[in-house]
């Protein structure tokens, strides 16, 4: 079911705000916490963790404590979050995959189709702490997979030397202005990545453009792609204009877009980027004088949307233990447990209750990811998605490099994404 987030009061919106170190596109895996090389399950253990590179630290104490009250050893190893379930095809028929993981939601509907986590038999009282879309993207045709673990949106980031918190463009076509007065080959005023659906869906959706519509039921239709309709080929015209007037350096589209856009905003050359908070971080470490807002509006008065992506705890299904697993993921995702992970990690929890505490509410990146959220919408979470992400980047990518009109690469998208699910999913039907 698409949610979006600003049907939320906004107190549960500040427990959503922002996972400070949370999943950047670009993580190093296969490293267990300690430095060890991960080993087969054996009886050395009784439960495996699969934890989020550079995220073991915020769930030690949990796990000590989960092994001192029901006498049992867990064994954790990290890796990238985004690629666990793909890493589960192969380990959990192996006999050596975990008995509990972390997942991005949008992976939840492919995991379910495919067998790999098992279903959880939680009570409400456990989930009604987190926040109603937080808690949405763990639900599958009315049954529950996963707790939530953390959640994250895009927003600006921007440089106070050079573009003060009072002049700051309230639009993304003042940003377009500023970024001709700015740029000058070496220096640049605004950088996105909208050669990424990722970032490019913020402008596509506010101009009218979705990905998947929804049935009768509320339910995302995956036969209704809206990536190729008028407010899409709107939002895309727009955005080609930065492209076009080299507003943008040419080392931002592709693969290593990240890199530079990361680099240059580090460096002091970019008066602003669109980013997550997973360069909180980075960006402080770099010295830089920065603050964080929500993303511009839009020409047509709407604000320019974002993903909203959840982290979750979920039970694999060829956990020999399930009934112990599941018993760690309630504890891993209590109240108690989500607040300490936060202030070690800075990955924020969707723990309603935690909304007005002061380490998340007295924070400027916070009160900007809660404002945000207002304006955000849960990725889909359906297998179908999968079909999405690679077209729509090609697409968006000759659209970057001017190679085809916006409305051509919209409509080259939306053709290679119904072709992709036909041949993936036409026998689910």
């Amino acid at each position: 079911m698409k949610v979006y987030i600003k049907q939320l009061g906004i107190y549960s919106i500040i427990a959503l705000f922002f996972v400070l170190a949370a999943c950047g596109p670009q993580e190093d895996s296969g490293e267990k916490a300690g430095g060890e090389q991960e080993g087969s399950k054996n009886s050395e253990y009784d439960l495996l963790v699969w934890e989020d590179v550079e995220k073991s630290e915020g769930i030690e104490d949990a796990i000590q404590k989960f092994e001192e009250e029901n006498d049992v050893t867990i064994k954790v190893v990290e890796e990238t979050y985004a690629q666990q379930i793909e890493k589960l095809r192969l380990d959990g028929p192996a006999g050596t995959g975990p008995d509990v993981l972390t997942m991005p939601n949008d992976q939840i509907g492919t995991a379910v189709i495919e067998g790999l986590i098992e279903e959880l038999n939680v009570e409400e009282d456990i989930t009604s702490i987190y926040t109603d879309v937080a808690m949405d993207s763990q639900i599958v045709e009315g049954k529950i997979y996963g707790l939530p673990k953390s959640v994250e949106t895009t927003v600006l980031f921007y440089n106070k030397d050079i573009v003060s918190e009072d002049e700051l463009p309230e639009t993304l076509d003042d940003w377009y202005d500023l970024s001709k007065e700015l740029t000058d080959g070496e220096n640049f005023g605004l950088l996105a990545l909208f050669d990424q659906i990722y970032y490019a869906n913020s402008v596509l959706s506010g101009y009218g453009g979705y990905i998947f519509g929804e049935d009768e039921n509320g339910d995302y239709d995956p036969s209704d792609i809206g990536l190729n309709n008028t407010g899409a080929i709107e939002g895309a015209e727009l955005m080609q204009e930065f492209y076009t007037e080299k507003l943008f350096p040419s080392g931002i589209i592709g693969e290593q877009g990240i890199q530079v856009l990361d680099s240059l905003f580090s460096e002091g050359k970019a008066a602003a980027v669109i980013s997550g908070p997973w360069n909180v971080e980075p960006f402080s470490d770099a010295g830089i004088n920065y603050g964080v807002t929500k993303l511009p509006e839009l020409s047509n008065g709407e604000n320019m949307s974002s993903f909203n992506n959840v982290k979750s705890y979920n039970v694999s299904s060829y956990s020999e233990n399930k009934e112990l697993a599941e018993r760690l993921v309630e504890f891993l995702a209590n109240e108690e447990n989500s607040k300490v992970r936060y202030e070690k990690t800075k990955e924020v929890p969707a723990v309603a209750s935690l909304a007005d505490d002061p380490a998340i509410t007295e924070n400027e990146a916070a009160e900007a990811v809660a404002e945000q959220s207002m304006y955000s919408e849960i990725m889909p979470g359906i297998p179908e998605m999968n079909s999405v992400w690679d077209p729509a980047d090609a697409a968006l990518e000759t659209l970057a490099t001017g190679k085809s009109s916006p409305e051509e690469a919209l409509e080259q998208a939306v053709e290679t994404i119904k072709g992709q699910i036909e041949a993936n999913h036409g026998n689910d039907k």
